[in-house]
């Protein structure tokens, strides 16, 4: 498929980019939106046709008329005011009408003007949390037109990361990826390769060799900080890492460790040292925010 022209909104580090790569979809024109400088340095360092428009606030019609026709949008918005993983947080739980999720509303502003003046019949495709409320959830399906697909990327990779997407792709009718039964052991580096500030010096206890979360350090925070994982096991779901202990923990060699960026880039089935130039703690948010590749990828594919 020869040619398309891309418009990605809330870029990031540009997975999609990746995913069009992979599956030798061959793009004429590729426009990104994103405001987080590392994630741009990344998508950038990483494809060099990346057509950067900044805020999407900013992106006014004038701009989308003059755009080549758009043959795919995709964009997933800010989870972080419709994510329930913060409890009793009325700042944080305000769903579609929070600071950052509202940014929505955007994305159907342009999808509507690229339907108007540039391709009636755009592809789309939008992703978000699974935990979102339902009234959310309808928001956005009755804006869009299509009901959601939950795809957990357990399915294809070694991390719990149960998301929607809403597509027209295939008129919405998208298939469950095949289960290839990943687990942590199958993407963490051997001990040995662990430099020393990824392990913890601090007292843990240990739960067993049968549980899921098998450990649990002694450092301060909320009790989701602590858990320590089993590599015979799923990672949780990644998040961005936005303050102290909030990396993912795996138990190795007798006692519990951070994941490494190389680890997440792995846990979101993306190439080795995908992020590396940026600083560990922007590799972790970018990781965390972004989407799994072979996901995307999957969906891709029923183009």
């Amino acid at each position: 498929m020869a040619n398309m022209n891309i418009l990605s909104l809330f870029g990031g580090m540009e997975v999609f980019r990746e995913s069009l790569k992979e599956i030798n979809i061959e793009v004429g024109y590729y426009y990104s939106s994103e405001i987080y400088e590392p994630a741009i340095r990344v998508a950038n360092r990483n494809h060099k046709d990346i057509i950067q428009l900044g805020d999407i606030t900013l992106i006014n019609e004038q701009m989308l008329k003059e755009m080549p026709k758009i043959h795919i949008i995709g964009f997933g918005f800010p989870c972080r005011n419709l994510s329930r993983t913060v409890i009793n947080n009325p700042e944080h739980n305000q769903g579609l009408e929070g600071k950052h999720s509202s940014l929505f509303y955007e994305a159907i502003r342009i999808l509507r003007r690229i339907r108007k003046y540039n391709n009636p019949n755009v592809l789309f495709l939008c992703e978000n949390v699974e935990s979102m409320p339902n009234e959310d959830r309808d928001i956005i399906t009755e804006f869009l037109g299509v009901e959601p697909v939950m795809i957990d990327a357990a399915l294809v990779s070694a991390q719990d990361r149960k998301r929607y997407y809403w597509t027209n792709i295939n008129n919405g009718e998208i298939s469950q990826p095949q289960d290839l039964g990943l687990v942590l052991n199958d993407i963490i580096e051997p001990f040995e390769n662990v430099p020393k500030k990824y392990w913890y010096d601090k007292p843990f206890d240990f739960h067993g060799e049968d549980k899921k979360v098998c450990a649990t350090v002694h450092v301060s925070g909320h009790d989701i900080l602590k858990r320590v994982n089993n590599p015979k096991f799923k990672s949780a779901t990644l998040t961005s890492c936005r303050g102290g202990n909030t990396q993912k923990k795996v138990f190795q060699n007798g006692k519990p460790r951070k994941l490494m960026p190389i680890e997440y880039e792995r846990l979101q089935c993306l190439p080795d040292n995908y992020t590396a130039g940026e600083s560990d703690s922007a590799r972790y948010n970018m990781l965390g925010d972004g989407w799994n590749k072979s996901v995307i990828v999957h969906i891709l594919k029923h183009i």
